[in-house]
């Protein structure tokens, strides 16, 4: 038995196909742990929800903001974007069966099992704020997890579109934590150098000409967690791995390639792509 950890699909149902094969992935042993955006902008993003979803318990993925963007969209809380190749999803007859699956999905998963290389890892989409140690990580996602799987997802669905807070407190309103929580998780790439949230900077960070904002995996954490954290979201980053980080999207839509990391013995799969994106 492997475990595998690959980055954002994004509809590209035939380049993870590929990959699978390359690493002769046996779907009634192995596990697949996918970082998020399952769907968007690449060709067949029906198909990469199907197949998922028919690994069962051998498949174990967070949701991105793409996914949960679906979500919105189905509920008819957003317009459908042309670019995002979404819409084969919304014609299928299963769509229902595939969106209820994909809204109980997590916002953050916790693989304890220690190996030579960490003490487990934390996947998330986009990461761990740097102002929560794991243990409100995970109370914060399992509140939003709730609301998701339950009678209340459409309101949620149509409320969760904001950059503000910036800021967590528990002082905040609880509309304002499930706001924080979901951009934090599935939408962070910067941070202030005193943790503040930035929604809308997504250069590169060698880029960047000032020191104002930072990735937020180069802020100093309130508690250092002690797991590798695993994330995607982050194409420009070109793939981070190292034993506390593993940045897994290397950009497959956009004509980079797609990463897989082996977590028993760290090797890491790499497959060139054709661009799929307008």
């Amino acid at each position: 038995m492997a475990t595998y950890l690959v980055g954002d699909i994004q509809g590209c149902f035939d380049d993870l196909r590929t990959l699978l094969d390359t690493v002769s992935f046996n779907e009634k042993h192995d596990h697949l742990y996918l970082a998020g955006d399952l769907v968007a902008r690449g060709p067949d993003s029906l198909s990469v929800l199907r197949f998922v979803k028919s690994l069962g318990e051998h498949a174990h993925t967070v949701l991105g903001n793409h996914d949960l963007h679906l979500l919105a969209v189905a509920e008819g809380f957003k317009k459908p974007k042309a670019k995002d190749k979404t819409q084969p999803i919304l014609d299928a007859q299963d769509r229902d069966e595939l969106l209820h699956w994909l809204r109980q999905q997590p916002l953050l998963l916790h693989y304890d099992k220690r190996n030579d290389l960490a003490p487990g890892f934390v996947m998330t989409h986009a990461g761990i704020p740097p102002c929560w140690d794991l243990k409100k990580a995970k109370h914060q996602a399992k509140r939003v997890e709730k609301i998701l799987r339950g009678d209340d997802y459409r309101w949620l669905l149509q409320n969760m579109y904001a950059n503000e807070p910036t800021r967590w407190s528990s002082e905040l309103e609880d509309l304002e934590h499930y706001r924080f929580t979901i951009n934090a998780l599935t939408r962070m790439r910067f941070c202030s150098p005193d943790g503040a949230l930035d929604m809308t900077c997504k250069l590169p960070p060698e880029e960047m000409t000032d020191d104002e904002l930072v990735p937020w995996f180069n802020v100093k954490p309130k508690k250092k967690i002690d797991a590798t954290l695993v994330f995607g979201h982050w194409a420009a980053l070109g793939g981070v791995v190292n034993r506390h980080l593993m940045g897994l999207d290397t950009g497959c839509v956009w004509g980079g390639a797609l990463t897989m990391i082996r977590w028993e013995d760290g090797q890491r799969f790499s497959l060139p792509c054709p661009i799929h994106a307008d």
